[in-house]
């Protein structure tokens, strides 16, 4: 069953009601709800996951066609893991919406949650993000409209999406290069006596596309596909471990091409490599019609377990590659690995959760790159902030949330809004105003827009001991008029850049700036900071009203913004290019 924008008969957060009374509902918001039958299951009574994304496809491909107006194609999925399995009975809950419409193309959030009707027990099984294209019309290529965001969640999305999007772009040729350094690092495949023969674990098969298969444009829906692609991969998983496998993530992919009714899909999938508790299995689909040549569709990379009577993963058997590609594949699942888990760590866990200083190397870049710009997007987003100070139009704000302590510091500018992003971009120039910083250096610029500098601040005690911090900082140009220039600083850790005895080594979990065009001359700055024990010191009698040093120090900002308002020449290169 499936429900457009239909009254929910769930709890509506208060925050969605609106002043008339009504509770507002997301415009694109499409949901579906079905109850799992015998005939969705595989033989262990849990709910194929193949039918999972078909139900998922459809629901997300709605919600896009509900703000497009048109015929939507899905064009990629991004990383989805599951949390949870699925049995027999339960009913499985799916909400799409839009969060961001670019200009042909736009991101579907899809949440999936599974609910026991005996217990009236909910839990969430996947979050995931797809991405939509809209077909050309007779008219020509499709403008979409603007995503309105109405809530504070809305909003963040749409903030989030933005940096996904840029992710996405970037995904295939980082990864393409990460698999290249890393595969070259491992060396020989390391041979194993009682290892099963990959060759083993090889599936073929074919399916004819029917009309059942197909949307309203004849074309192959992206969930039959990958649902397809699913029951091929867990065949091959099962050739492995002689048991039944557990799907638990599928890596982001992207559809290559489209796929019609009359087609044969030719499926194959192999085991690539098997770790202790996993195992990695390639997934290609291939199309053809007649005697043309066969049409690359799609790849991906799903990760599946066993799991025994306890629901506690199983050990695996070793694998044995097949010489040539095979060994390449072998090689290239143990730096996706790496790469897996580091995406997982980075990206998954909660602010909280995640450590102050976490070891970078360009594996895990874009993924840092993500979390440092995302977690200054979420700080931007919050509403609550309580006005602390103001002074001269220069305002304090601070945010105590999860027994943690933020602050910002918001004033506005005669000086435009791309010249301010460029002077604060580099950091190297922000001894010229804040007195904070007694010396900054670049330690790697790691491309155009992120770069590692060691800084060192002077004591706050006389006598004691300064701090340094080893700070990764991205920069980004707006998507759109709607969204901020943002500069995000988090400290990061370089085994070239070890604490020494000369300074304390002080930490940075989210700082940075985002920067507003009001108008063409007037810009508004807001800089944030989540403070930690390593930054408290420098502003705790601000916060506490005993001190109001953070307006000379903007004051200062705002002068030296001011004198070098018509000039570039004093930029890196780096910057200078962007």
């Amino acid at each position: 069953m499936t429900s457009e924008n239909k009254d929910s008969d769930t709890m509506p957060d208060p925050l969605l009601i609106q002043e008339s009374g009504e509770v507002y509902r997301n415009p694109t918001e499409v949901q579906m709800s079905q109850i799992v039958l015998p005939c969705h299951a595989n033989h262990c009574g849990e709910l194929s996951v193949g039918q999972l994304l078909k139900w998922m496809d459809s629901t997300a491909c709605l919600s896009a066609e509900r703000h497009a107006g048109c015929s939507c194609i899905t064009a990629s999925v991004d990383d989805i893991h599951f949390e949870h399995t699925i049995g027999v009975g339960k009913v499985v809950n799916i909400i799409a919406k839009v969060n961001r419409a670019f200009t042909s193309s736009m991101e579907v959030g899809i949440l999936v949650t599974c609910e026991d009707l005996y217990t009236d027990r909910q839990w969430k099984v996947c979050h995931a993000f797809a991405t939509f294209a809209a077909r050309r019309t007779e008219a020509g290529k499709v403008q979409l409209k603007q995503v309105i965001a109405h809530t504070q969640m809305e909003q963040m999305e749409y903030s989030l999406a933005a940096e996904r999007r840029r992710m996405r772009l970037i995904h295939a040729e980082i990864i393409t290069d990460l698999l290249s350094s890393s595969t070259a690092q491992l060396g020989e495949c390391q041979e194993y006596q009682d290892a099963v023969a990959a060759e083993r674990t090889r599936v073929e098969s074919v399916e004819l596309v029917l009309p059942p298969h197909a949307n309203h444009q004849v074309s192959t829906f992206g969930g039959q596909i990958m649902a397809w692609m699913e029951n091929v991969a867990t065949i091959a998983a099962s050739r492995l471990c002689n048991a039944h496998p557990t799907l638990r993530s599928i890596d982001m992919f992207h559809f290559r091409g489209p796929s019609h009714i009359g087609d044969r899909l030719v499926l194959k999938a192999i085991v690539n490599n098997a770790f202790k508790h996993s195992m990695e299995v390639g997934v290609c689909a291939e199309a053809y019609q007649g005697g043309e040549p066969l049409r690359h569709i799609n790849s991906a990379f799903m990760t599946f377990e066993v799991l025994d009577s306890d629901r506690k993963p199983c050990t695996l058997p070793r694998i044995r590659p097949e010489p040539v590609d095979g060994k390449r594949r072998f090689q290239e699942a143990i730096a996706r690995k790496k790469i897996r888990l580091d995406r997982k760590y980075i990206i998954s866990c909660k602010q909280t959760e995640v450590p102050l200083s976490v070891p970078w190397d360009p594996s895990n870049q874009m993924y840092l790159s993500y979390n440092n710009v995302s977690a200054l997007k979420l700080m931007d987003n919050r509403n609550n902030w309580v006005l602390a100070s103001e002074k001269n139009k220069v305002r304090l704000y601070t945010l105590e949330e999860n027994q943690m302590l933020c602050f910002k510091v918001e004033m506005n500018v005669r000086v435009s809004a791309e010249q301010t992003f460029h002077l604060l971009s580099d950091l190297r120039r922000r001894m010229e105003w804040d007195r904070h910083y007694e010396s900054c250096e670049v330690i790697n610029q790691a491309d155009e827009e992120d770069t590692i500098y060691r800084v060192a601040t002077p004591s706050v005690t006389k006598g004691g001991k300064g701090k340094d911090f080893i700070l990764l900082a991205s920069r980004r140009k707006p998507c759109d008029s709607r969204d901020p220039y943002l500069i995000a600083l988090r400290s990061v850790t370089l085994p070239t850049h070890p604490p020494t005895e000369e300074y304390t080594r002080g930490e940075v979990l989210c700082a940075g700036f985002t920067i507003w065009e009001e108008s063409s001359s007037v810009t508004k700055i807001t800089y944030y900071n989540q403070a930690t024990p390593g930054v408290l010191p420098y502003i705790s009698t601000d916060i506490a009203g005993l001190s109001s040093s953070f307006y000379s120090a903007f004051s200062a900002c705002s002068q030296f913004l001011l004198a070098n308002k018509d000039s570039l020449a004093a930029l890196p290169p780096s910057v200078l290019k962007q």
